[in-house]
């Protein structure tokens, strides 16, 4: 089993890639995706973001209120520190469950948007970062999100530094191409992976 995390800022695209390593035959495993599964309504994670935050971050419908937490955290780094304190934990307890189901020759694609943040490089066989220039993600987060571009500028400045980012990188995938160079680089990066993990069986 090869362990990939991919990384990239918001805006770069990286779930586009991970789309695309999808079809290509990877395995994913979405911290996204687990971050909300894992604050469910009736979860003990819900439960715990509630003890800290108050009343005011649950829905209507009992479920998180997203932007409102999300408008807490990303102004206070002590906030979001609390935050992530409750969530990772149990991010990360699912997504090794989740890898233990893979089969042996698999390629793992752990898709991670902090993992510069969390310093979590040394849990993966290599890492890939998705690149995008700032003026690019800002550009995808106000068009294509629909974001503020005050509210676009400070989840960016919540992230680590594009160079931070890059500093980790085993792979760069740049996306500040058009989707069929983007289809054709992601089409590159899946056959070395799958060579590198061919390797480790041998």
């Amino acid at each position: 089993m090869l362990k990939v995390g991919l990384t990239g800022g918001i805006g770069a695209g990286k779930s586009e890639v991970s789309r695309l390593l999808v079809r290509l035959g990877a395995v994913l495993i979405d911290a996204d995706l687990i971050a909300r599964e894992v604050v469910a309504p009736g979860t003990p994670g819900l439960a715990a973001v509630v003890d800290a935050f108050g009343q005011d971050v649950l829905a209507p419908d009992g479920g998180l209120d997203r932007p409102k937490l999300g408008s807490i955290v990303f102004a206070d780094p002590e906030k979001l520190a609390v935050l992530n304190s409750i969530v990772h934990p149990l991010v990360g307890a699912r997504s090794r469950e989740l890898e233990s189901a893979a089969a042996e020759d698999d390629v793992v694609i752990h898709d991670v948007p902090l993992l510069a943040e969390n310093a979590l490089r040394p849990l993966y066989d290599l890492v890939v970062v998705v690149d995008a220039g700032p003026e690019t993600q800002l550009d995808r987060l106000v068009r294509l999100r629909g974001m503020t571009e005050a509210d676009a500028r400070a989840r960016m400045a919540a992230q680590a530094t594009r160079e931070q980012r890059l500093g980790i990188a085993d792979v760069v995938i740049d996306n500040d191409v058009p989707l069929e160079e983007l289809e054709a680089r992601v089409r590159e990066v899946w056959a070395d992976l799958v060579r590198r993990a061919y390797a480790r069986k041998e």
